[in-house]
C-alpha cells in the first residue's frame, strides 16, 4: 500500500496532499469535502476533476492539509495537487491529465504596487489646477 506524496499551488495557497489505494475518502484539513467547502458545488467539482477524469474516484483516498490563500485558491492547489499525486502513482494517467491542462500550475499572482500609483496600475486622480 504505497502512500504518494505531491504539493500542489496557486496564488498564495499550498496544498499538501498524500494518496493512497482505498475506498474514495477525501479528507482536507481534518474534514470531509462537503464540511471543509460547504455549498461550493463549483469547487467540489474542481477538486474532484482529476479523480474523475481517471475513474479512480472511488479507489482512491485522499489526505490534505491546505494553508494559505483563500477557500476558491485552496481548492486550485488542492485540484493541482491530487493531479500531481495521480501522475506519480500511474504514470499511464499522465496522458489523460496533460491534455487537459490539470498539470499545468496556474502561475498567476498578485501585481506588486508600484512607486507613485495608488495600487498596482490605479494613478493618482489628475488634478488641471
Amino acid at each position: 500500500m504505497a502512500t504518494i506524496y505531491a504539493t500542489g499551488k496557486r496564488k498564495t495557497a499550498i496544498a499538501k496532499v498524500w494518496l493512497t489505494p482505498g475506498n474514495g475518502s477525501m479528507l482536507i484539513n481534518g474534514k470531509t469535502l462537503d464540511q471543509w467547502l460547504g455549498g461550493h458545488e463549483t469547487l467540489k467539482m474542481k477538486v474532484r476533476l482529476p479523480l474523475e477524469a481517471t475513474k479512480q474516484l472511488e479507489s482512491m483516498n485522499v489526505k490534505a492539509t491546505t494553508i494559505g490563500g483563500g477557500y476558491a485558491a485552496q481548492a486550485d492547489a488542492l485540484k493541482h495537487g491530487i493531479t500531481k499525486a495521480l501522475a506519480e502513482y500511474e504514470p499511464s494517467l499522465r496522458a489523460i491529465l496533460k491534455p487537459m491542462g490539470l498539470l499545468t500550475r496556474d502561475s498567476r499572482t498578485v501585481e506588486r504596487k508600484k512607486p507613485g500609483k495608488k495600487k498596482a496600475r490605479r494613478s493618482p486622480q489628475f488634478s488641471k489646477r
